[in-house]
């Protein structure tokens, strides 16, 4: 609400106040000139800011999740504006976490300076630099969560996952590139650590680092841990690196074989993008069931969590192991290109978030080609993960009313908002995954209408590599228009229509964009049983009944989930907060309920269903008979196996 809005709503209170007292108030005036405790909070700008800001973290009370903060900041004049960052890139929101920052002092020349948070934007706190003082010393905690019920869990008795931006302040009025840290951790004994930046020094557990720009900073975050090892992954250097750490030594016996998947992920890569825009990269991985699981890209690195039986169990890993070239490709898509207007100054101007669906949607796409070009992946179980998105969006009834377009902006109305009707309200995945559906579709008809001499790499080498950028980090901007141009330079076509057809499409005659599946050589079929593959890559295949009642079962209470908007279970009048306690006359389970699904095949007797809602017991039941449906993909015979083709490893 803005400051005008604030005082409006304050007059029509007085104005609301009574009867006797409106007889004798005269209305006032609305205060459009602002509030005193309010002064304007610096736009920023291209100056730099001066000195260096001394920045000291301790992460060492393990047992009450605390960061402890001290900041030394050189001051000129009367007054600063200090920001917590607000906007977080990789979030496309307004998540940082103030509610966590705590213990506030300020300190100049000895005695302690008064500071005042802004009225209308809880992000900024106010100072009046006391006279004759050149430094103000700001100190506070950053109270990280024992549990993942409302923020994630970053610090545990054996590691951490430090994101300098949660836990820092910064001088109002400049560009993150404009201001100078210079940034220390203290890390538990015995810990070793993983980071982009340039360490100067570590001993005793306190890492020094070589001062930094703001912007570096909060892009280079760290995983430190107990149990640490790191991995040299670059076959042509020595610039790559997977840093672990684990709840346990043991989760870190990554194998030759599986270590080499991640070699030729970035030897993919090189010939996917044809250059690299950072000096160093570095994969931070937990593995770990204690911390909150994250994927999140930065320039130089990414954030990332699996399992912590990960490597030691490999097989039951398949459905997760595109999460690291997805982050990978970020550092050209996302980081060093990226949306203009996500493009911004600082961390406390919003973000807008119109290209997602080339932000996230195609280096989805990539993600997930670089994963079976790399052998992460085999051709067999891509195509699973290709089914189960084309699953999800053909059987999708949001599209009715909400086009892609309009989820873009899904973070801006509340960050991944969980929601118990996704195949209705639509929501974060479908800039991700609908997204990648439609670059399939690009790159299908790229080929298509080239005789398959050009594809979508072209475009992604072209585009996330101008000439004569090796080696440049920088980031820069790009429009939708610039996308268009960029692939007519691939493949003269009506793009803009192309694109815009499918980012606006809403309405009773919208269909998810699965024309690329065809175009490369595959439909899509429905089948009882799914093979090894698809029960090795779907792992939750067993408890999930969405294509044929309309919903899966999630947890040990068998709770009824992921309900399908007008499907058998909506339509008999369920909602979310059910369980499934019984299934005709047996105790519920998923394979029960999958052999009466079977039995009720072609028949005419009901399913039914005893459900639990706290106290209340519901039986429903439910008149289908057509079996159980999962979705696969089948080759169109005498086709060209273009999907095939996409998912072959490059050779140069």
């Amino acid at each position: 609400m803005s400051r005008l809005a604030v005082s409006v709503c304050l007059a029509a209170l007085v104005l609301a106040a009574g009867p006797a007292f409106a007889q004798t108030a005269t209305p006032q005036t609305p205060n459009i000139g602002g509030f005193p405790d309010s002064p304007a909070i610096p736009a920023p700008t291209n100056a730099t800011y001066p000195g260096v800001i001394r920045y000291e973290v301790d992460a060492t009370d393990l047992d009450r999740h605390i960061v402890s903060v001290r900041q030394v900041i050189p001051v000129t004049g009367s007054r600063i504006t200090l920001l917590y960052p607000k906007y977080i890139y990789g979030n496309h929101a307004d998540t940082g976490p103030i509610q966590l920052i705590a213990g506030l002092t300020v300190m100049a020349n000895g005695q302690s300076v008064d500071w005042r948070r802004d009225a209308v934007d809880p992000y900024a706190f106010h100072i009046d630099i006391p006279a004759g003082a050149t430094e103000l010393e700001v100190s506070f905690q950053w109270l990280t969560q024992s549990d993942n019920s409302n923020w994630r869990v970053v610090m545990t008795q054996r590691m951490l996952n430090l994101q300098w931006e949660k836990a820092l302040l910064y001088p109002a009025g400049y560009v993150s590139t404009g201001i100078t840290f210079a940034p220390s951790i203290r890390l538990p004994e015995g810990w070793q650590y993983g980071v982009s930046l340039e360490t100067t020094s570590f001993e005793n557990g306190l890492a020094t680092f070589a001062p930094t720009d703001l912007y570096t900073l909060a892009d280079s975050p760290m995983f430190a841990g107990l149990h640490y090892r790191r991995v040299e992954i670059d076959p042509e250097g020595d610039d790559v690196y997977i840093n672990m750490v684990a709840d346990e030594a043991a989760n870190l016996a990554a194998t030759d074989e599986q270590i080499g998947y991640y070699e030729n992920l970035i030897t993919q890569a090189d010939r996917l993008f044809g250059s690299r825009h950072f000096d160093r990269y570095d994969f931070l991985l937990g593995l770990t069931n204690q911390m909150g699981g994250i994927g999140l890209e930065h320039h130089r690195s990414s954030e990332n969590t699996h399992a912590p039986t990960f490597f030691t169990s490999w097989a039951a890993s398949a459905g997760s192991r595109a999460l690291l070239p997805h982050e990978y490709v970020h550092s050209w898509n996302g980081k060093f290109m990226r949306p203009a207007d996500e493009l911004t100054p600082n961390y406390n101007v919003p973000t807008e978030n119109s290209l997602l669906w080339v932000y996230e949607g195609q280096t989805e796409y990539w993600g997930d080609v670089l994963s079976a070009r790399t052998g992460l992946h085999t051709k067999a179980q891509a195509l699973v993960l290709l089914a189960d998105r084309a699953a999800f969006y053909q059987n999708q009834p949001g599209r009715r009313w909400r086009n892609l377009q309009d989820v873009n902006n899904h973070n801006l109305l509340g960050y991944r908002v969980p929601g118990q009707w996704t195949s209705w309200m639509r929501g974060t995945g479908d800039y991700y995954d609908e997204a990648a559906l439609i670059w399939l579709d690009v790159d299908t008809l790229i080929r298509e209408q080239s005789g398959d001499r050009r594809s979508l790499d072209d475009f992604a080498r072209t585009f996330f590599s101008p000439e004569g950028t090796d080696g440049d980090w920088s980031p820069r901007g790009y429009t939708f228009d610039d996308v268009v141009a960029a692939l007519n330079t691939v493949e003269p076509y009506d793009w803009s229509t192309f694109l815009r057809t499918r980012l606006d499409a809403d309405g009773p005659d919208a269909t998810a964009p699965l024309d690329g599946i065809e175009r490369g050589g595959y439909r899509l079929t429905y089948v009882e049983e799914p093979n090894a593959d698809e029960k090795a890559v779907s792992r939750n295949w067993g408890s999930d009944f969405r294509w044929s009642l309309g919903f899966s079962l999630a947890g040990p209470n068998n709770r009824i989930a992921a309900i399908q908007w007008d499907g058998p279970i909506y339509r008999a009048g369920i909602g979310a907060g059910w369980d499934l306690i019984a299934v005709g006359d047996r105790v519920a389970s998923a394979e029960v309920l999958r052999e009466a699904v079977t039995a009720a095949k072609g028949g005419s007797d009901p399913i039914r269903l005893i459900l639990r809602n706290g106290q209340r017991i519901r039986t429903v039941e439910l008149a289908y008979h057509d079996g159980l449906r999962y979705l696969r993909l089948e080759r169109i015979e005498g086709t060209r196996d273009r999907i095939g083709d996409i998912l072959t490893a490059r050779r140069r």
